[in-house]
């Protein structure tokens, strides 16, 4: 007897036919989805934790769908994110559903002008996705009322209930009605969430669906041992191997992930660079430029560790270890997603040494360890390499000459070409 297939529509989901979901590419509910809608729809509040890229929007996005009056204007559900860049990704899948309940979404998040917002919150939406802080000044300014809220979502609810966010969060809540519904997402629930979040939930249904630490099986993780002073040739060496798919390289420090951007800019890398003192403007170029693959190396802090949707990224590369066990996780996350294979590879110092071990007990295993690559530049190598490069493009050489590689254990991948540096990489990190 063959078992039949889940449907959204066995799950209870009524107003997002199927024919416009698989116009999205999704036909069958992934198993967090199988879980949490019908105990959304049956009006319960939600622990959710799944791991990234298992499909948590959707999860919560398409009972908000079914749950809100078409008929009412006003508020009705709240989703909450901690960054810019989810706000748009979360709002980009609502969006697109929306229209078809007769529903009207709007979007609230620093970094721009208000006053559009404004002029929306006027119109009398019914879902609102923004970040704490700028739906706080909608609510200071009384541009935004949440008397009519009836759903109340926490996405990436570790972070959201972490020492930064918590403040924030608590003065929203104190705003919304307590007989409304509350659901909570994330890769990760580690115990303090659960006791923080038991304030603010009533009796919910916990779904834990892949919630090991360790990362999904498509990823396949490289830790590289080098010197300090190495680590600018061995990241070279690996970009100059990448294969044809974006790349995430991850730095700790805004002004590190800066300097480095720039350092491989002028080494003729096509890079972008993304980090939190960034405007608006300058971070939807960043992405856009990301996505298209016209700047198909983005060089990043933790900012992009969460949330963050790109379809096909091929390699994430810790140039610099987080600071801690679930952030490199949630880093390790953007790649190998929706089946897809990836690659994660972690440069690691003899400094970093504990740090490595602590987030390898927590993964519950050690990762693969390479030395030094063989036939690697020395310290300092790096300098002349970039007056080299320098001298190259200001030369208007048609091809840049071939540097020496390392050698590396890793699969050969295609080359590709370098280009010369970028004026608008320097005009957006100085914004």
């Amino acid at each position: 007897m063959v078992e039949k297939t889940m449907t959204f529509a066995d799950l209870g989901i009524q107003r997002t036919p199927a024919a416009l979901l698989a116009k999205q590419g999704i036909t069958v509910p992934t198993p967090i989805q199988e879980q949490a809608i019908p105990a959304m729809l049956n009006g319960r509040d939600v622990v959710g934790q799944a791991r990234t890229g298992s499909g948590k929007t959707l999860a919560f996005a398409l009972p908000i769908l079914d749950l809100c009056d078409r008929r009412r204007p006003g508020v009705q559900a709240l989703v909450l994110v901690p960054t810019r860049e989810l706000a748009l990704q979360v709002g980009d899948v609502i969006e697109k559903l929306a229209p078809n309940a007769g529903l009207r979404m709007t979007l609230l998040y620093g970094g721009h002008s208000a006053t559009p917002e404004r002029q929306a919150l006027a119109r009398g939406p019914q879902i609102v996705v923004g970040t704490p802080g700028r739906v706080i000044d909608h609510l200071q300014q009384r541009n935004l009322s949440l008397r009519d809220l009836r759903m109340l979502v926490l996405d990436e609810a570790d972070e959201m209930l972490d020492r930064g966010f918590a403040p924030d969060v608590e003065r929203i809540i104190s705003q919304a009605p307590t007989n409304r519904q509350t659901a909570l997402f994330s890769a990760t629930v580690p115990s303090w969430v659960a006791s923080t979040a038991a304030r603010y939930l009533i009796d919910p249904v916990t779904v834990r669906v892949d919630v090991e630490l360790e990362s999904p099986p498509e990823i396949d993780h490289l830790v590289y041992e080098v010197e300090a002073g190495a680590k600018l040739d061995t990241l070279m060496g690996l970009l100059d191997r990448r294969s044809d798919g974006p790349v995430l390289v991850f730095g700790r420090t805004k002004y590190g992930v800066a300097r480095l951007a720039r350092q491989l800019d002028r080494l003729g890398y096509p890079v972008s660079a993304l980090q939190g003192d960034m405007g608006q403007h300058a971070r939807e170029a960043v992405m856009a430029g990301f996505r298209s693959g016209e700047l198909p190396i983005l060089v990043a802090t933790n900012v992009a560790a969460r949330g963050l949707d790109v379809e096909g990224i091929s390699q994430v590369i810790n140039y610099e270890l987080p600071e801690t066990p679930e952030l490199f996780t949630h880093r390790v996350g953007r790649t190998g997603r929706m089946g897809r294979k990836g690659e994660a590879i972690t440069l690691v110092t003899p400094e970093d040494a504990p740090k490595m071990r602590l987030i390898e007990r927590t993964l519950g295993r050690r990762l693969p360890r390479f030395g030094k690559p063989a036939g690697d530049v020395t310290p300092g190598d790096s300098a002349r390499t970039a007056a080299a490069a320098t001298h190259r493009s200001t030369a208007r050489r048609p091809e840049p000459a071939a540097r020496p590689q390392p050698t590396l254990p890793v699969p050969a991948r295609s080359g590709f070409r370098r280009r010369g540096p970028s004026m608008a990489l320097g005009a957006a990190l100085s914004r």
